[in-house]
């Protein structure tokens, strides 16, 4: 993350008060010659948050930020109706890390959690000797962190996790970290199908994956439907208690599968010269955005929307890699470089959108740079839920860019770090400050330098005619790797390097 400031308290404490009801204050009023001032009104309730994450969905697979084929209306209405985010970054270029982060705002690389769950517990075989051998990651979030959710739990909110969770077997499940309800909330980073009953075997080898919690579905249910249902039930069911919705999309994650009157739109609506043209990906993005719909309109109507946070992102960039029904592509992330796994700005930039009545003004765009991991931080301050405990140093609340959307924050970078292999990168750690950013591949040693102000589709490589920056910058990669005990690759005894073939004669 950004070199944050000292370490931070958060001393709003949660009052417990709950408005008094209408008839009483009446009374009252009448009693003291009626109420003169805003300060005698009952005391204002904590707000109620409603995060909303995606999984794999790109930084630019929302009209609001570009795209093209894409129709997300609903969503382009909440970032009108608050603060759009044009360099918001997951913490991660994969998905349990960044979900990590979220949880506990440490930093991956402190926790240990790198990659995926699954393959954190069995890594991948390579088809071929790699030079390096990847870390050991953690397969789960251990019970010793605090998590969001605990906090929240234990200052009196309601707390759901409606969909993914990611983040290590049954004896680590969201019921573990302070949720009260947990409904789909699995091991497992991908559903089998995104049909009803959501269950089987095929995709993801021989293991059976099913998404626990949705019994009583029909043919034709979808998932990304069905998850909208039981969130918005949490909503009507949680009376006087202020809640956190958690709402965790597996969309647009493959397998790629939507409703098919949604896909046929989409297959007469794509032409060329579009930089999206996969018609069931388009579908489930909207879908998204119809989910969106359905839980902002579903907060209108009970009167909470002006005292409702409401968060949008993702848990990394879009993947461009093939889904596995069709073989085409599933997203571009253009004008971005890359996609999901590497640390290119196509792998960690995301979608990233809060509307917060009262606090952030309709219609504001920030250009400063912020993760998923500051939303720790945010949220416990907006609701006072930490009261005095210590917390963590790896994020920042976002209140000053939430307030003033062109303020700037107190740190001057942002870290990543994947020290494992993907179809889109070697292990490499990167720094990114506001103009500068420097990748350091582990292989070779490589390493790379874009301005982003000059140059963000990051095509021109300036390490050889900026020495200097590089250095100070790679000073600094390496002070913050050290400082959060980050795990790095060791070479592989077993890799011979590739054997040059004879030009024939």
């Amino acid at each position: 993350m950004f070199a944050s400031s000292p370490r931070l308290t958060v001393t709003q404490r949660c009052s417990g008060i709950r408005p008094l009801p209408a008839l009483l204050i009446g009374l009252l009023a009448f009693a003291s010659g009626g109420l003169t001032t805003s300060a005698q009104a009952a005391p204002a309730r904590r707000p109620n948050v409603v995060f909303i994450l995606c999984d794999d969905l790109g930084a630019c697979d929302l009209a609001c930020y570009g795209a093209d084929l894409h129709e997300t209306p609903r969503l382009d209405r909440l970032a009108m109706q608050g603060v759009r985010f044009t360099a918001g970054f997951a913490s991660s270029s994969v998905c349990t890390p960044t979900r990590a982060a979220i949880m506990t705002g440490k930093h991956p690389a402190r926790l240990g959690m790198t990659i995926w769950a699954e393959a954190a517990e069995q890594p991948p075989k390579p088809r071929k000797p790699q030079r390096l051998i990847p870390p050991k990651a953690e397969h789960n979030l251990e019970l010793t962190e605090t998590s969001i959710a605990t906090y929240l739990h234990r200052a009196g909110y309601q707390t759901a996790l409606v969909g993914k969770w990611h983040l290590g077997d049954a004896h680590h499940y969201p019921e573990t970290h302070g949720f009260d309800i947990n409904i789909g909330g699995t091991c497992w980073g991908a559903p089998q199908t995104f049909f009803w009953p959501y269950s089987g075997v095929g995709w993801f080898g021989k293991e059976f994956r099913y998404v626990p919690h949705l019994e009583g579905g029909k043919s034709g249910e979808h998932l990304t439907d069905r998850l909208t249902d039981e969130a918005l039930h949490v909503i009507d069911t949680a009376g006087d208690r202020p809640f956190f919705l958690y709402l965790s999309h597996h969309a647009p994650h493959t397998p790629i599968e939507a409703k098919p009157e949604d896909v046929a739109y989409f297959e007469r609506k794509v032409s060329d010269g579009l930089h999206h043209h996969y018609p069931t990906y388009a579908a489930m993005v909207k879908e998204i955005d119809d989910s969106v719909g359905r839980v902002t309109k579903r907060l209108e109507e009970r009167g909470l929307a002006d005292n409702t946070i409401v968060i949008f992102t993702s848990d990394n960039g879009g993947f461009t890699g093939h889904n596995m029904a069709t073989k085409e592509n599933c997203t571009d992330n253009w004008p971005l470089r890359s996609g999901k796994g590497s640390l290119y700005e196509g792998g960690v930039r995301v979608p990233f959108i809060v509307r917060w009545p009262g606090v952030v003004s309709p219609q504001s765009v920030s250009n400063e740079p912020v993760s998923t991991t500051d939303l720790f931080y945010t949220l416990l301050a907006a609701t006072g839920a930490a009261g005095d405990a210590v917390l963590p140093t790896d994020g920042l609340d976002l209140a000053p860019v939430l307030k003033d959307p062109q303020a700037r924050l107190d740190r001057d970078a942002l870290y990543f770090h994947y020290p494992h292999y993907y179809e889109t990168t070697t292990p490499v750690s990167s720094v990114r400050t506001r103009r500068w950013k420097l990748l350091e591949y582990y292989e070779d040693g490589r390493r790379e330098l874009y301005d982003l102000q000059a140059d963000p589709s990051e095509e021109r490589d300036l390490a050889a005619t900026n020495p200097a920056e590089v250095e100070r910058l790679t000073e600094k990669l390496h002070a913050w790797r050290s400082e959060v005990g980050a795990r790095l690759p060791t070479p592989n005894p077993a890799w011979q390097p590739p054997v040059a073939k004879k030009e024939p004669k």
